[in-house]
């Protein structure tokens, strides 16, 4: 049985995005781990809409991030994500940043994100139907 899934995704240093040095300010690196959980949702039919529609809401209860190197302005970097899976109602992903050139580690983390009912706002303690169906979809254990 597979027990992953990932995906990866190019993002581009816009010159928002940077501090007066040209280096990309602390807070983007976790914006761009969100494009790859964007990239991921759409390849395996697990976006934010996808989830929203079955009535439900998956918001960050966890993230980190471990700062190895800084991008600059005009600099491309690669976002892999990697889907982990848990024995509990939640969706864990590790990431990779990769400077598009280089292939040097920018940085790494991980984000936890629970079930919410979006009707009551309710914490689901137990794996939502649709989620045990995606993971049998994705031969996931």
């Amino acid at each position: 049985m597979q027990t992953s899934l990932s995906e990866e995704v190019e993002v581009s240093v816009k010159f928002s995005e940077v501090d007066a040095l040209g280096i990309v300010w602390h807070g983007h690196y976790i914006r761009y781990f969100e494009d790859g959980r964007e990239a991921f949702g759409k390849k395996y039919g697990m976006g934010y809409l996808d989830v929203f529609e079955k009535g439900f809401t998956t918001p960050l209860i966890h993230i980190d991030c471990k700062y190895k190197r800084s991008l600059r302005y005009g600099d491309k970097a690669i976002v892999r994500i990697k889907y982990c899976p848990l024995n509990v109602p939640k969706i864990r992903f590790e990431y990779t940043l990769l400077h598009s050139e280089t292939q040097e580690i920018i940085c790494t983390g991980t984000s936890e994100q629970v079930f919410l009912d979006t009707e009551k706002g309710l914490l689901q303690l137990v794996d939502p139907q649709f989620y045990e169906e995606w993971k049998q979809k994705w031969k996931i254990s």
